[in-house]
């Protein structure tokens, strides 16, 4: 071989960087053919578990019950795969926002925490909440959502997402978590699947599933699958109770109408512990009269729910504006007078871009 060649091979293969394969987003199972793969006893599966989804460890290094040569071989393909943050910003209220590197070059996710205070009879009680992202992107076009003005961009694999859950500084005081993040959640369900089984599993986080509510514009054959292999709250983003005008905002109510949807929710039990709950953006002189509210009542009747109303936040060129104070309110007063528990959204992190519809996971110079 010619010596020049060989330089350029050496070259080559030197600068080469090795993608390692994450632990996190993995099950005991899974964890095991790792274990069982590099020679190491069955029980290490349990311990590297118990690192990366309870003591929350970054790098295997970290593993010190595991042995140097157990570390050393399994740091030869595998990181533990936490992402740490690439920004961070903090609103006035408490509310942040941290933005996340994905697979995707050049693309960002993300990810708030919110933050609150609530008071009961037993005295005021601290709740840390985390809205993950599940998409790079989003395929649904809602004409009210700047990620979906984005575009799609990929799917972010359970380990990305898990990812979220460890790489912000509030990871051990989190309380809740509601998948109303950047994307359509059951638009990439196997890996939210997988991420549900490692937030709600003993092995994992150890969530109860009533910490954690998915929210979806209603992916059917997906929501069917959701809604009969987990236990977590559903929340479904509805906004217009009439068909033609739904499809006018939301364009998956042509493939998926709000309809078939609610008839789909209504063949499971939401009497008791688990919760479906129904968001409704008010926009002005589009989904706020006295008709609308009406029609609401009608379609939801007979089901066990909570209606959310959402004042919009604004997006550049859109002709939205959101509904007058007053007309939220009687809105909800005669929704209420029928029966259907519904509330108002407080509005958080609006001056970071963090509320409601403003994710767009731009990259940190585009954003300060």
């Amino acid at each position: 071989m010619f010596p020049c060649l060989s330089m350029q091979i050496y070259f080559i293969f030197s600068n080469f960087a090795i993608m390692k394969e994450p632990l996190i987003g993995k099950n005991p199972e899974e964890l095991k053919e790792i274990a069982a793969a590099e020679g190491l006893p069955s029980f290490t599966a349990k311990q590297i578990a118990q690192w990366i989804y309870q003591k929350k460890v970054k790098t295997i290094d970290e593993m010190t019950n595991l042995s140097l040569a157990a570390r050393s071989a399994l740091s030869a393909k595998y990181e533990v795969g936490v992402r740490e943050p690439s920004g961070t910003f903090t609103s006035s209220d408490g509310t942040k926002k941290y933005l996340f590197g994905t697979s995707v070059e050049g693309k960002y996710i993300e990810t708030v925490m919110i933050p609150q205070w609530d008071e009961d009879e037993e005295g005021a009680t601290s709740r840390a909440t985390i809205c993950v992202s599940s998409q790079v992107g989003c395929k649904m076009n809602c004409c009210f959502c700047m990620t979906g003005r984005g575009g799609f961009h990929g799917q972010l694999s359970a380990a990305e997402i898990i990812s979220q859950f460890i790489g912000i500084d509030e990871s051990d005081s989190l309380t809740n978590a509601v998948f109303m993040g950047m994307g359509e959640p059951l638009d990439n369900w196997d890996n939210v699947r997988r991420a549900l089984e490692v937030i709600t599993a003993p092995w994992g986080f150890g969530w109860s599933p009533k910490r954690v509510t998915l929210s979806t514009v209603g992916i059917l054959p997906n929501l069917e699958k959701f809604l009969q292999q987990s236990r977590c709250h559903l929340a479904v983003s509805l906004h217009d109770p009439f068909p033609e005008e739904r499809a006018s905002l939301m364009p998956v109510q042509r493939a998926y109408g709000i309809e078939d949807v609610i008839s789909l929710i209504r063949k499971y039990d939401f009497s008791s512990q688990r919760r479906v709950s129904f968001e409704y953006t008010m926009f002005a002189g589009v989904n706020d009269t006295k008709a609308h509210a009406d029609a609401l009542i009608r379609l939801l009747r007979g089901v066990q729910c909570r209606v959310n109303l959402i004042r919009f936040h604004a997006i550049a060129d859109s002709p939205l504006s959101t509904s007058p104070a007053e007309r939220i309110e009687l809105f909800k007063t005669r929704l209420n007078n029928a029966g259907i528990i519904t509330t108002l959204r407080a509005s958080r992190g609006e001056d970071i871009m963090a509320a409601c519809g403003l994710l767009a996971g731009k990259g940190l110079k585009k954003q300060i």
